[in-house]
């Protein structure tokens, strides 16, 4: 694998403020997280790079991100990408030097595109929208039931902080989303942060596959919400259970229960709530 070159735009930008209180306006300096668009290329073979998604992300860990997104949609295996670079065409501006991502993926593995084809692109909101259905989404879960351990709701509770004492952009910013991949003792294997929650899951699974680690864990844990698009990010890896700081949607509960996933909800250091 290629290593990310070291200019790239930053995570979070400086900005300009006023804060406002009952007794004063205080001018200050503040960070936005920053915000721009990730174009993810596949070249399959010999064959010409195609464009697959564009995506609202966090730019860092843009390889991760690329290499995450396509093993969980399912279009290539960990073993069967070769090389991940940003793309060199003369023709980009230079605002796009590090907004284009190209995986070459060998000769074996999955018929690229498909569905993704030409003018694919999601918003930083969610992973799902560019499907065609739901039923579609459904057919990505290519992954097989975690057959390891899995936590007890005593390390279920402890979670959610370990995640937050490594989320050093939100820190900063207040404006990202976090995602960490665990063991069943609780112990982080990766965490990965992004303003789009399913481009922080993609990122920590990318890490894994990068590392030459198997993406499967004990646990997948989310700074929010749990929506359908993460749960089908974690059944395609093979991830045995998620823990989250809100709730789930139905659709993702179902989708957990019929993946063999343990799905836990408003979890905090006092309880958490396992969904059946």
């Amino acid at each position: 694998m290629t290593s990310e070159r070291g200019r790239r735009p930053g995570p979070s930008v400086r900005t300009r403020v006023v804060e406002h209180t009952a007794d004063a306006e205080i001018p200050r300096e503040d960070r936005l997280i920053t915000e721009e668009p990730l174009e993810i290329r596949v070249r399959a073979g010999v064959l010409e790079p195609r464009r697959a998604w564009v995506t609202m992300r966090t730019p860092g860990h843009d390889f991760e991100l690329a290499a995450g997104w396509l093993v969980n949609e399912g279009l290539a295996t960990a073993d069967s990408l070769a090389q991940v670079a940003y793309c060199t065409d003369e023709d980009l501006a230079p605002e796009q030097e590090f907004n284009v991502v190209t995986v070459s993926v060998t000769s074996t593995a999955a018929d690229l595109p498909h569905r993704h084809v030409a003018a694919s692109a999601g918003s930083s909101a969610c992973g799902v929208c560019g499907k065609d259905s739901v039923a579609e989404a459904l057919e990505t879960r290519s992954g097989t039931a975690w057959p390891g351990p899995r936590p007890g709701a005593d390390v279920v509770r402890r979670l959610p902080e370990a995640l937050r004492e490594r989320q050093q952009l939100f820190a900063k910013t207040g404006g990202v989303h976090a995602a960490g991949l665990a063991a069943a003792d609780g112990s982080m294997l990766v965490v990965r942060e992004d303003v789009g929650r399913h481009n922080a899951v993609d990122k920590v699974v990318g890490a894994r596959v990068l590392a030459g680690e198997p993406s499967a864990a004990a646990c997948l844990v989310l700074s929010g919400r749990v929506g359908f698009e993460l749960v089908q990010k974690a059944a395609a890896s093979g991830i045995g259970s998620i823990v989250a700081v809100g709730a789930p949607t139905s659709l993702a509960a179902r989708l957990a229960a019929e993946a063999g996933i343990d799905l836990w909800g408003f979890t905090s250091p006092g309880r958490t709530v396992r969904y059946c």
